[in-house]
């Protein structure tokens, strides 16, 4: 391990002394930040093992939020990564190789996770927690601003919208969907 601290402290010595003196600043740094996008892509690459780490997922035909659903996996199962398209991730369950589609990628984890743990999360909850947003958070929160209504927040919270009815008011207010079918 120290030898690698090394090693990485090395190359970014190499890395400052070329930059400092690069006629090409803004080439080199173009070329740097499509390495590091590279390196996320590669968190998710085609063929690679994820984890559910959301209660449910329904998987859809294609990245748009209506398309229609093709299956469903739950917290902890286990998918293979087919195709990655920006945010979102085209998977196939594990145990059952027929239930496949997209989801978002943040509903995915390179970690396994133990289903029935009293670890399950919402997909909000795993974003508000990407964002260093948990429940201790919230409490302290919410301690040092008692004037704030949590209490109407959780109301809202719990008000779902089915697809048909989201859908419904869409057409009817002559609303585009985001991306087509």
């Amino acid at each position: 391990m120290a030898k690698m601290k090394g090693n990485c402290s090395l190359l970014i010595k190499c890395v400052i002394i070329f930059i400092a003196g690069c006629k090409m600043k803004k080439a080199f740094l173009a070329f740097c930040l499509v390495l590091f996008v590279t390196g996320l892509a590669a968190a998710q690459a085609v063929g690679s093992t994820m984890y559910v780490a959301v209660k449910t997922v329904n998987l859809k035909s294609s990245t748009w939020i209506f398309a229609t659903n093709r299956g469903t996996v739950n917290y902890g199962d286990r998918v293979t990564v087919l195709e990655v398209s920006g945010r979102n991730v085209r998977v196939q369950s594990a145990a059952n190789s027929s239930v496949n589609g997209w989801t978002a990628a943040a509903n995915l984890t390179s970690r396994q996770v133990v289903a029935g743990s009293s670890s399950t999360a919402s997909a909000s909850e795993v974003a508000l927690a990407g964002k260093g947003f948990n429940q201790e958070v919230e409490q302290a929160y919410s301690s040092q601003h008692q004037e704030l209504n949590y209490a109407e927040v959780d109301r809202v919270e719990a008000i779902t919208v089915s697809e048909d009815d989201l859908m419904r008011f869409l057409q009817q207010g002559r609303l585009t969907g985001g991306e087509p079918q």
